[in-house]
C-alpha cells in the first residue's frame, strides 16, 4: 500500500491522480490533499478518500470548509504553510506534485529534504531551481518520476540503456491550436481561442503555454535537469497528432519513441506504480485509424517563446527563474484582457533583457529572483509600457 499526497487535487492532474487511487483502493491510500479556491470539489474528495490533512489557499477558505465538516474529521491547513505541512504529511509515502505554477516550489523541495518520492507533474520547481531541487533529492535519496507525458516518454524510451548512448532527446509537441493560423492573424485571438487545445484536457495557464509553445519550452528545462542531459542535445519537434509523446535518439541511429492516447491516466499511473503498470482499461492506439504520423521543425516566428526559454538555461542562475515568473503573469494579463498573446514573448524577452542575473546559491536567491520579475512584469504592463 502506498500512501499519498496530492499538491492540486482539484486540477486535472490532481482528479485524474484520484481516479487512479479510486480504481486501485487495494494499491494506494490518500493521506493529504491540497486544493486552491475549489474547495466544493475539495470536499467532495475529503468525503470520498478520507484523508488526514488538507490544505487550501487562505485562511476564509479553511475557515468555511471547517464548518462544513464534521469537527475534528480532518486536519485542516492553509497557505504556504498548509502546502508544506501536506507535502511533509509523516504517512506520507509518495507525493504527487501537481499544482500550477511557482507556488509548488517549496512544498515539492520541502518533500524532498524528508526523503519522500515525487511525481512531478509542476515544471516550475525544476525550472526554477533546477540544481537546487536534483542535489537535494541525490542528498536525501529521494526518487523524482516525471509525470508529464513528454518526460514520461523519455524516461520510459531511457530504461535498459546507457547514458553515454544517448544522442539527443526529442520533445514532441502538438503546436497547439494556432500551428497553422495566419500570423498576422495572431495578434487577434482571443482566450477561448486559445483555450482550445486540439487533443489534450488540461488547465487554462497550461493549455495557454501550449498555444505560445512556452510549455515546450519550460519542459526543455525540465528535461535537462531530469535526465542531466544537455542542453544542445534536447531538441523540439512538431508532432500535430499527439501519438509520439517523446523520442530518444541514441549514437547508433536508433530512435526509440513511446506512444500511446492523449490520456494522462497513463503517466500518471506510470509514476505511481513504477517499476510496475496497471490495467488501466483505456481504449488502445488504434494506428490504422488515426493514419499518417507527421515531424516537423517549429517555426521560430511563430514560437519565439520556444527560443526564450533555451536562451534563458543557456545562460543559468537566475534567469529561468525570471522567465518563469515573468510568464505567469503574462499569461494572467493576457486572461484578463490586459495583454495581446503576441505581447507575451515580448515582454518575457524585454525582462531577460532587464535582468541583471545573479548566482544562485540558495533557495531565497530563487525567491528574490521571482519576486522581482513579477513586480516588474506587472509594472510594465500596469504603465502601458510599449513591448515591440
Amino acid at each position: 500500500m502506498k500512501r499519498l499526497a496530492i499538491l492540486g487535487s482539484t486540477g486535472s492532474i490532481g482528479v485524474n491522480a484520484l481516479d487512479i487511487v479510486r480504481q486501485f483502493p487495494e494499491r494506494f491510500e490518500i493521506i493529504s490533499l491540497s486544493a486552491g479556491l475549489n474547495v466544493q470539489l475539495l470536499k467532495q474528495q475529503i468525503l470520498q478518500f478520507r484523508p488526514k490533512a488538507v490544505s487550501v489557499l487562505n485562511k476564509e477558505l479553511s475557515e468555511a470548509l471547517q464548518r462544513e465538516l464534521s469537527k475534528g474529521s480532518v486536519e485542516i491547513v492553509h497557505g504556504i504553510e498548509g502546502l508544506i505541512r501536506v507535502a511533509t504529511h509523516p504517512e506520507v509515502d509518495q507525493v504527487v506534485s501537481a499544482i500550477v505554477g511557482a507556488v509548488g516550489l517549496i512544498p515539492t523541495l520541502s518533500a524532498i529534504k524528508t526523503g519522500k518520492a515525487i511525481a512531478l507533474a509542476n515544471k516550475e520547481p525544476l525550472v526554477m531551481a533546477g540544481k537546487i531541487v536534483i542535489e537535494e533529492a541525490k542528498k536525501n535519496k529521494a526518487q523524482i518520476l516525471p509525470v508529464d507525458s513528454e518526460h514520461s516518454a523519455i524516461f520510459q524510451a531511457l530504461l535498459g540503456h546507457q547514458k553515454e548512448d544517448v544522442h539527443r532527446l526529442i520533445l514532441t509537441a502538438s503546436g497547439g491550436p494556432f500551428l497553422n493560423l495566419p500570423l498576422s492573424r495572431l495578434q487577434e485571438v482571443t482566450v477561448k481561442e486559445a483555450l482550445n487545445h486540439p487533443h489534450w484536457e488540461m488547465g487554462k495557464k497550461v493549455t495557454i503555454d501550449s498555444a505560445s509553445m512556452m510549455n515546450k519550452g519550460l519542459e526543455v528545462i525540465e528535461a535537462h535537469w531530469l535526465f542531466d542531459i544537455p542542453v544542445e542535445k534536447i531538441a523540439v519537434q512538431i508532432h500535430p497528432q499527439s501519438v509520439v509523446h517523446s523520442m530518444v535518439e541514441y549514437i547508433d541511429g536508433s530512435i526509440v519513441a513511446q506512444m500511446g492516447i492523449t490520456d494522462m491516466r497513463i503517466p500518471i499511473s506510470y509514476a505511481l506504480s513504477f517499476p510496475q503498470r496497471l490495467p488501466l482499461n483505456l481504449p488502445p492506439l488504434d494506428l490504422p485509424q488515426r493514419g499518417a504520423l507527421t515531424f516537423s521543425s517549429p517555426d521560430p516566428e511563430r514560437f519565439p517563446c520556444l527560443r526564450l526559454a533555451y536562451r534563458s538555461i543557456e545562460i543559468g542562475e537566475t534567469m529561468p527563474a525570471i522567465l518563469n515568473a515573468a510568464n505567469e503573469v503574462a499569461v494572467n494579463a493576457f486572461m484578463e484582457g490586459s495583454l495581446k498573446f503576441t505581447e507575451i514573448p515580448l515582454l518575457l524577452q524585454r525582462m531577460m533583457e532587464e535582468h541583471e542575473v545573479k548566482r544562485v546559491q540558495t533557495i531565497e536567491d530563487i525567491l528574490r529572483a521571482d519576486h522581482w520579475a513579477r513586480e516588474k512584469a506587472k509594472a510594465i504592463i500596469s504603465e502601458g509600457r510599449k513591448l515591440c
